[in-house]
């Protein structure tokens, strides 16, 4: 039995025919750019957030970075991000000309840890300080409140990076909806993805959208009518026609996956193997599903279960602060202990959901069988 990471075929074969047509009306029509596909699903993505707006754009690194600029973030400025993040995280910060500082995370759900966000806050809080980015990474959730508290006392804007939290739910409020913006990716891999790239980004406030469409759109309000300079990122026709299709069964992918999470949690309760954790109140979207064993048997368990067929991944092996490129910083590992000591340990099983029953027992199997053999 072969298992992969993410298995984005039997995805298509369940819906093809709705794939299908709408890839043949977009192309009949030559709605490449702009037009009806990409209203529908602006207006559907921003009701499913429980906000005002959504503006396509062409992917989730151009939404954090259109966010910043458009919440006039620039050069002298800082903003926080989580040491535990995918590099767009920060990456985005960095192309406004501002610059990058890091917050530990939580070693429960690798987010931004609100206390760590208060220590940094109590110590370094200056003017130049001007947002954070908590990141609802592997769809679990950042513990929003407090970090909502700090930034209201600090006087900072809040951007979530929901790139990996389609749907997800903190206290009853729906992921993308609790920020001043929120930004998302549509990269094949998410829970909702397209087939390419493309990202989008909502809001409540009518101002920030439009002048956030504007710049994306080379700055203009007609075709040739440019009030600003701004940059070309936008959500093609044919992303947005794939996107509105799968928009339709996201709640029912999300089910699944959940109901995947908990069958996996329940087969691997014995093993040794440190298993999510949903905070209370929230309901996480499980973009991965992501487990934690000791830094020396890491490797040997995943490529153990290479050799029974089963795809494993690491998300991410070098914690955005040890990275070559933030080398000018000039960070030790144990200025973030919580996710440098992640990043040895952590570990992604496959997960997707159209991953069976059986697949689990499987994978779940191999991993008993592992343990079993490193204890004798």
């Amino acid at each position: 039995m072969n298992i992969p990471l993410v298995d984005l075929k039997s995805q298509y074969q369940s819906i093809q025919p709705e794939i299908d047509s709408v890839i043949a009306e977009v192309i009949s029509k030559t709605a490449f750019i702009g037009g009806a596909h990409v209203n529908s699903f602006e207006k559907a993505f921003a009701d499913f957030c429980n906000v005002k707006h959504c503006v396509g754009v062409g992917n989730g690194t151009d939404a954090l970075f259109i966010a910043l600029r458009i919440l006039g973030i620039g050069a002298g400025d800082e903003v926080l991000v989580p040491a535990n993040s995918f590099i767009a995280t920060s990456e985005a910060v960095t192309l406004t000309g501002a610059r990058v500082a890091f917050v530990d995370v939580n070693p429960i759900t690798y987010n931004m840890n609100p206390d760590r966000l208060e220590d940094y806050l109590k110590k370094r809080a200056s003017s130049r300080l001007k947002a954070v980015i908590p990141v609802h990474l592997y769809g679990q959730p950042a513990d929003m409140d407090p970090l909502l508290g700090l930034a209201d006392r600090y006087g900072l804007k809040v951007i979530e990076d929901a790139a990996q939290a389609h749907g997800a739910d903190y206290k009853g409020r729906r992921i993308g909806s609790i920020g001043h913006v929120a930004c998302f990716s549509f990269y094949p891999g998410k829970n909702l993805g397209a087939y390419g790239d493309g990202g989008a980004i909502v809001t409540n406030d009518d101002d920030f959208a439009t002048r956030a469409r504007m710049f994306a759109n080379h700055g203009r309000v007609d075709k040739y009518d440019h009030q600003v300079e701004g940059v070309n990122s936008r959500l093609d026709g044919l992303q947005a026609a794939i996107l509105d299709v799968k928009l339709k069964h996201l709640l029912e992918w999300t089910e699944m996956r959940r109901k995947n999470a908990y069958l996996y949690n329940r087969c691997l309760r014995d093993t040794g193997l440190i298993t999510p954790a949903e905070m209370d109140g929230v309901k996480a979207v499980y973009h991965l599903y992501v487990v934690r064993t000791k830094k020396e048997l890491r490797a040997k368990l995943q490529k153990y279960l290479e050799t029974r067929g089963i795809a494993t991944g690491i998300h991410y092996p070098i914690a955005l602060p040890n990275l070559r490129a933030y080398a000018y910083l000039k960070h030790r590992g144990e200025d973030f202990p919580e996710a440098t000591k992640a990043s040895q340990e952590i570990f992604s099983l496959p997960m997707y959901p159209e991953l069976t029953e059986a697949q689990i027992s499987h994978i779940s199997k191999a991993i008993g069988d592992f343990f079993t053999g490193s204890r004798k």
